[in-house]
């Protein structure tokens, strides 16, 4: 009997330690490459940015993704980003399937989308509510739903029920898309902080969410990752980097060129700020007293950023057909007086 007692205490020891371990692995447990997919389709459908996005719906494709995984993704952002980015980033996505299919690439259509035909949408929202959150949930919603009864209507019978019914994407993936867009977008924190307890409520480790934050420095700004960092208390990354290369590019163009060089100069510039992370400026300038006479700020976020912008093929195209066209060149790296004010800049900005 004594031994049994032994045996039985031995027995709970080791589920505890079980269980223990089992919730570390959890806790450990990065973005497999479908999460990854959706998570990038979220911040550049909710940033707008349609080249990024297309590169990310393809990507997405690649990594397994289903076509009604990504569209019923999109459809569940118009109630976090507005239905422009929403229907920007399906056209965009229907684009791309045409294509696709057009070269031969068949890609799984997935779990049907099944039309929601509760007949009680606002306590099926409600529900839902309910078990993502594990809170009682009120009618109305206590503050915005008793100021405005109709938005606490739309949030509970379309977004929780009607979009959430639909089982092609899981809780778990629901949140990891949510919680995605708004680490993209700036003046959420309120609403990013709830869905992240939310997301760990259906799933979503702490590792995934620094996988996020990642995704979101690698793609946008350590400013904007912060703001993800910040709500599940990681630290911070500094917003000007030790490595950061400021350049003051001092070039006399031939007079006869100089119309075709601005054009050219222009093109890169632009490319090089909207599809570079790291490019952080590059700002062409020209002295009023003689326009031949260019100068162009250039800030790179570090080191790899810079190296990696000189690899781009709008670069090498910038270099290769100006070249002739250049008279004189001086590259002049600058470094801060003032790290902390350019800090103070940076966050403005």
């Amino acid at each position: 009997m004594k031994y049994r007692k032994y045996y039985s205490l031995l027995v709970v020891l080791l589920l505890i330690l079980n269980i223990d371990e089992i919730s570390a692995q959890n806790d450990t447990q990065d973005l497999d490459a479908t999460e990854k997919g959706l998570s990038e389709i979220a911040m550049f459908t909710a940033s707008g940015d349609l080249e990024q996005l297309n590169a990310a719906l393809n990507n997405g494709l690649d990594a397994g993704l289903t076509i009604n995984e990504i569209k019923e993704s999109l459809v569940q952002l118009y109630a976090y980003c507005g239905f422009p980015r929403s229907l920007n980033a399906i056209n965009t996505f229907r684009t791309i399937v045409e294509n696709r299919e057009s070269n031969g690439i068949n890609d799984p259509q997935g779990k049907p989308i099944q039309q929601n035909n509760s007949s009680n949408k606002y306590e099926q929202g409600r529900k839902v509510l309910e078990e993502i959150t594990r809170k009682t949930q009120p009618k109305p919603a206590p503050g915005f739903g008793e100021f405005s009864p109709r938005v606490d209507v739309f949030l509970k019978e379309h977004l929780f029920a009607d979009i959430f019914a639909s089982d092609v994407l899981s809780y778990k993936q629901r949140e990891l898309i949510t919680i995605s867009a708004l680490a993209a977008m700036t003046g959420v924190e309120p609403q990013l902080k709830v869905h992240v307890e939310i997301g760990k409520n259906t799933g979503v480790t702490d590792a995934e969410l620094e996988n996020i934050a990642t995704l979101v420095e690698e793609n946008f700004s350590n400013e904007q990752a912060n703001t993800l960092k910040t709500v599940i208390g990681k630290p911070l990354l500094p917003t000007v980097e030790e490595d950061m290369l400021v350049r003051i590019s001092e070039i006399e163009i031939y007079p006869e060129y100089l119309e075709e060089y601005k054009s050219i100069l222009k093109e890169e510039a632009s490319a090089s700020v909207k599809l570079e992370p790291g490019v952080i400026s590059i700002f062409p300038m020209f002295q009023k007293e003689n326009p031949n006479l260019i100068r162009i700020l250039e800030i790179y976020k570090n080191q790899k950023a810079y190296k990696s912008h000189l690899q781009t093929s709008h670069f090498k195209h910038y270099k290769s057909s100006t070249l002739e066209m250049v008279k004189d060149l001086k590259l002049i790296d600058m470094k801060a007086i003032d790290s902390e004010t350019m800090d103070e800049i940076f966050q403005k900005l």
